[in-house]
């Protein structure tokens, strides 16, 4: 019997795909849940496997090619593949390593065995594999250079141009970060865009902090970091200004009656923002684990186009970077982002006196066809004074 391997669905937002790579060639055997080919679209991407076993007969789409949803991109002719094992350890059914893993263990020469896993219940991710392939990579490109004089020019070399020290590559685009920069692009173009800024004094959320972190983490099995705090300050400035967390279709105004606050987070491929659903709903432990778990799942690889969809209202921190200031740019349809900047401590006057505070700048861009700045000036204030006094954020006041 001969299968056809499809693209996969895509979500309407989606239009096509680009073939990334094949890891299976005509003629290989291939056993069920094997990894076949890698797709990329401008928000995740996804790896097709094998439905059965069999052998690979035929490839219709090359590397590089665009699919789109139900293309077929190969066949396989299903037949019993015998299973060569060369250990049997119990640790394999306890911690079932996917298909991704498997591949690249294979491509590398890796044990399994002899990796740390930093999963869930100690299990093997792709990011730890990767981690000792790149830390491989370093070793082999160490370079020993001979304690040897160098020979002196001649008068020819001396006056002879240096050859290849201004190289050049040329690369096409990873899918994501043309998407990005269709986005981004669509954002100045299509928005009035404004940027208003304020510096808040971050002294009572870190004592606050670090009063209570052990404690929470404890509790939780997560850590207490700044992004809860300010995704909870957020969500009550929205609900105060409505507005800030709208969009515009076409001539209409849509108020959304939810909170789906996107966390922007840069990545080697680019700039991607998954969502938190129902971010209202949830406390300062459900916000930390939901961060923590797209962190996880965006080092492996495993992000969906459901962590992405959506979003009513995006925060972004550059401050990770050691940036002191910036102007952070819309996410489309959204009409407001938020950006959080590095801590430093300066002085300032309280009460007449000159202290010192750590004070962070924040700046929240808006689209000034939808939001007027008196709303957008007082829509920051708000998360200011949530942040300075964060009783109002625990007590709901």
């Amino acid at each position: 019997m001969t299968l056809k391997i499809k693209v996969p669905h895509l979500p309407e937002s989606v239009s096509d795909a680009t073939l990334i790579a094949w890891h299976k060639s005509v003629g290989d055997n291939v056993l069920k849940n094997d990894s076949l080919v890698d797709l990329e679209t401008d928000k995740v991407t996804l790896e097709v496997v094998a439905p059965e076993s069999g052998v690979l007969r035929e490839i219709l789409k090359t590397d590089g090619a665009i699919v789109t949803s139900g293309e077929i991109l190969a066949t396989l002719e299903v037949k019993d593949i015998p299973i060569e094992t060369t250990q049997t350890d119990d640790d394999d059914f306890e911690n079932p390593l996917t298909p991704s893993i498997r591949r690249l263990l294979r491509e590398h020469d890796l044990d399994a065995s002899e990796i740390v896993g930093t999963g869930k219940d100690g299990r093997l991710t792709k990011a730890d594999v990767l981690d000792v392939v790149n830390q491989r990579a370093l070793q082999e490109a160490e370079v020993i250079v001979p304690a040897v004089e160098p020979e002196p020019l001649t008068e020819l070399e001396l006056t002879t141009p240096a050859q290849n020290l201004r190289p050049e590559q040329r690369v096409p685009m990873t899918r994501l970060r043309a998407k990005v920069a269709e986005r981004l692009l669509q954002a100045q173009q299509n928005a009035a865009m404004l940027t208003t800024f304020n510096e808040v004094s971050m002294q009572n959320v870190i004592e606050l902090r670090n009063q209570y972190k052990g404690r929470f983490e404890q509790k939780h099995g997560v850590k207490l970091g700044f992004m809860s705090f300010f995704v909870k300050a957020s969500i009550e400035a929205l609900k105060r200004f409505p507005v800030m967390n709208a969009s515009i279709d076409d001539n209409d105004i849509i108020y959304h009656g939810f909170y789906d606050i996107g966390i922007a987070v840069s990545t080697e491929k680019g700039l991607i923002v998954p969502v938190l659903r129902d971010a209202d709903q949830l406390d300062f432990a459900g916000i930390e684990q939901s961060i923590v778990e797209f962190g996880e799942k965006t080092r492996s690889g495993r992000l969906s186009y459901e962590d992405l969809k959506g979003g009513t209202f995006t925060i972004t921190n550059g401050g990770v970077f050691g940036s002191m200031l910036s102007t952070p740019i819309l996410n489309p349809p959204q009409s407001a982002i938020l950006g959080m900047h590095a801590i430093k401590e300066r002085p300032v006057v309280e009460n007449g006196q000159i202290v010192i505070r750590p004070i962070m700048y924040l700046a929240l861009s808006y689209d000034h066809r939808l939001i007027d700045g008196r709303d957008a000036v007082q829509f920051l204030v708000t998360i200011k004074e949530c942040l300075e006094s964060p009783a109002h954020l625990l007590l709901n006041i």
